[in-house]
């Protein structure tokens, strides 16, 4: 061992030498060499202020019995572990970090929870089977979040189930699509939200079902699928949505989308447009993507065309079609459809037009034979019956007991002078039935029909035909009032025009209401905006030429309580689906379109999740003409639609294909040419006076419109103030006439 040299450490050790010396010499065993003190002679201390003394332990069990060391041990690990963080109050860590769960696999919710949403259900096993099974492999339950199943109704968590067994070929082996055929209002969004939620998380074998999700949408709806994503799942997931830019941005957005692999895609949901997908189909085609949604589907009818065509060649097995009008003109356009999310379980086109589509309308038209009759219905229910295994449909009676009342009206408006001699005058010189042979309209007889509905609108849409002197508008400038002008409306000029003037004034006057005006042509709402200037009424317009951003912001602010616009104008092409427009609840339509799923899109826009008060809508029929006729075409589509997709067996056949073709007449000495086509059995006179004879119903389609009315029947004290202006007759339907008691 070293030691030091130092003088001072050199006379110590000497002195301390002499010492144990003599020491040694008095003792005669020796020890061993001590350490030298930690205290000098002269008493000054050595130790470390910081440093204490070490004691004797003296918390050990006096007691070393083995039952009661037992006993302690047990008192110890049953207290229950608490993390120590002040307040915490989250899950408790049941499983280790780093330490792979040991045992059965569990569901990512609990499946017996009160109100659980359970989408699959385990086999039952027996203690035998239970030894045998591979723990790692054993399927578990799947159950939707309840932070979603809180807020779902019945129907919507039978909706879920239903969506859910389709996608994942449980109803159909081999099969994994299906049709989303809920009526406006019900919540098809919210359910599939629902649907992609699930498969992004869990499945039976404890893993994602899916890793990305697509959801194709009208321009106008893409925004507000991203919103809804937003609301129900709360920041738990980021979509992706697309809604502008330059075409390198949106294809550098869709190759990043498409190339996310793995458990937790950051993306998983894209949202684009059906235009938007079309024209960077090549992007999107180069992957895989678990499930696609079809916002209003319809658009797919056409299996001609590109958008069908891009759709088709997606690489998905996965498709959901949500339309709430699947049938809008004709079988084959049904076939599309279901061709499109389940290929083959119709056959092919030419095989479903032969075996269903031309017997069922042979039977369906009112001069078939009983065979013919015979063989449509037995068609129809092997249709039927094929179909409804992949799709789902439930009207808005449901809605019933979730909203208030809604009174549907169809109003019936006679021409004013003006515009019966111009029609008189049009028919007699474009003679548009001539060019009507064999059922097929030609170029100059759609230009015809257009001239008239125009012309039925207001007379101020066909005063330039009339000033080039257009065929069939020869000479008709001189029937125009003296110093008449198309800058400024005069509603005393058209019927429905004049009716809607006494709508909004009594409406402005009497409520708080705010009122919707929906309208095909955007000349009719430009009209529109000339005449809430001239009344200073506070209105926005949506129509083709709004950027997609500014529709939602518009839409956000007239539905806002406190936003002082009354009217909302809107173009039934551009904004008629999808749209949330709660903040009013009274509805114009002013013209009717050939295709009865526009007009029940945009009709549908008020009377949704949301709304508070009473809906009033207000269809406005001009009496006697091409309208009546539109309507009744429509009437022989839905009835053809509640036969295939609401299974309704005996809606009657009101009107045969031949009298369809009757598009240029003008009936001026009737009230409704509708109401004396159906052959009304509870009015007499046009004066309903009895319920119908059980079994039967008054009006054009049986399951909707359930009251006449003329003036003395009128319950509604809008169009009572319009009815001597120029209202001839209303149909009308109560969506509540069970509980408000309406006989």
């Amino acid at each position: 061992q070293r030691r030091s040299l130092a003088p001072s450490q050199l006379a110590k050790r000497k002195a301390g030498d002499e010492e144990e010396e003599e020491e040694d010499r008095h003792t005669p065993t020796t020890r061993k060499r001590q350490k030298p003190v930690s205290e000098t002679e002269s008493g000054e201390c050595y130790r470390s202020p910081f440093r204490k003394p070490l004691a004797q332990l003296t918390n050990r069990p006096h007691c070393l019995d083995s039952s009661q060391h037992e006993a302690f041990i047990r008192s110890i690990l049953s207290k229950p572990f608490k993390v120590p963080i002040p307040n915490y109050k989250g899950p408790l860590g049941l499983r280790a970090l780093g330490i792979k769960r040991a045992g059965l696999r569990s569901p990512l919710h609990d499946p017996f929870e009160e109100g659980a949403l359970v989408l699959y259900e385990p086999p039952l096993l027996s203690a035998h089977e239970q030894l045998k099974i591979d723990k790692d492999k054993a399927p578990v339950h799947v159950v939707v979040d309840p932070v979603l199943s809180r807020v779902l109704r019945p129907h919507q968590r039978e909706g879920v189930k239903f969506l859910w067994d389709c996608v994942t070929s449980r109803r159909i082996p081999g099969s994994h699509g299906c049709i989303m055929a809920d009526e406006m209002g019900l919540g098809k969004t919210l359910q599939c939200i629902t649907l992609m939620w699930t498969l992004l998380r869990q499945s039976p074998d404890c893993k994602p079902e899916i890793e990305k999700a697509m959801v194709v949408s009208p321009s106008s709806l893409v925004r507000n699928w991203y919103n809804e994503v937003e609301k129900w799942l709360g920041g738990r997931i980021q979509p992706l949505a697309i809604d502008g830019g330059s075409k390198e941005e949106i294809d550098h957005k869709l190759v990043g989308f498409m190339n996310q692999r793995g458990l937790r895609v950051p993306s998983p949901i894209l949202i684009i447009s059906y235009e938007t997908f079309r024209l960077h189909a090549e992007a999107l085609q180069k992957g895989s993507v678990g499930l696609v949604i079809c916002d209003e589907g319809h658009r797919l009818k056409n299996s001609e065309n590109q958008t069908y065509q891009a759709l088709n060649s997606l690489n998905t097995p996965r498709r959901v079609l949500i339309s709430g009008t699947p049938i809008q003109n004709d079988l084959l356009e049904y076939f599309s459809l279901v061709h499109f999310v389940n290929s083959g379980i119709l056959g092919t086109a030419q095989e479903f037009k032969r075996h269903f589509e031309i017997p069922i309308l042979k039977g369906r038209d009112a001069d078939a034979s009983e065979a013919e009759r015979h063989k449509g219905e037995e068609r129809l229910k092997e249709l039927i019956s094929i179909v409804n295994r992949c799709l789902i449909r439930r009207t808005s009676d449901i809605l019933s007991k979730y909203l208030p009342v809604k009174i549907e009206q169809v109003v019936c408006c006679r021409l004013t002078p003006l515009q019966a001699e111009l029609y008189k005058n049009f028919l007699k010189q474009a003679k548009p039935v001539e060019e009507l042979k064999e059922g097929k309209i030609s170029v100059s007889s759609l230009s015809s029909i257009t001239s008239l509905k125009k012309l039925c609108n207001h007379p101020a849409l066909i005063y330039d035909k009339c000033v080039e002197e257009e065929e069939g508008f020869v000479g008709a400038l001189d029937l125009f009032p003296a110093g008449y002008s198309t800058k400024s409306v005069e509603p005393q000029l058209s019927g429905k025009m004049l009716v809607l003037d006494y709508i909004l004034a009594v409406t402005k006057s009497t409520s708080n209401d705010k009122v919707v005006l929906v309208s095909n042509y955007t000349q009719t709402l430009d009209l529109f905006e000339k005449l809430c200037r001239n009344r200073r009424y506070l209105y926005v317009r949506l129509d083709g030429t709004m950027s997609i951003k500014k529709r939602a912001k518009i839409v956000e602010r007239f539905n806002s309580p406190s936003s002082p616009e009354f009217i909302f104008m809107l173009s039934s092409k551009a904004g008629g689906c999808g749209l949330n427009l709660i903040g009013a609840n009274r509805l114009v339509m002013f013209d009717p379109d050939w295709n009865p799923a526009n007009d029940e899109q945009a009709m549908a826009r008020v009377w949704r999740d949301g709304q508070k008060k009473t809906c009033y809508i207000y269809r406005l029929l001009s009496t006697g003409t091409i309208e009546e006729k539109i309507f009744q075409r429509q009437t022989h589509k839905k009835a053809l639609s509640s036969c295939v997709v609401d299974e309704e067996q005996d809606v009657e056949r009101h009107f045969s294909l031949g009298e369809l073709k009757e598009l240029f007449t003008l009936n001026e000495t009737t009230t409704s040419d509708t109401h004396d086509k159906i052959k009304c059995r509870r009015c007499v006179n046009g004066h309903q006076v009895r319920p119908p004879p059980e079994g039967s119903d008054c009006t054009s389609d049986l399951s909707q419109w359930n009251h006449c009315a003329d003036k003395r029947g009128l319950q509604d004290s809008v169009l009572k103030a319009a009815w001597d202006a120029a209202v001839t007759f209303t149909f009308h339907h109560h969506s509540h006439e069970e509980q408000q008691g309406i006989p």
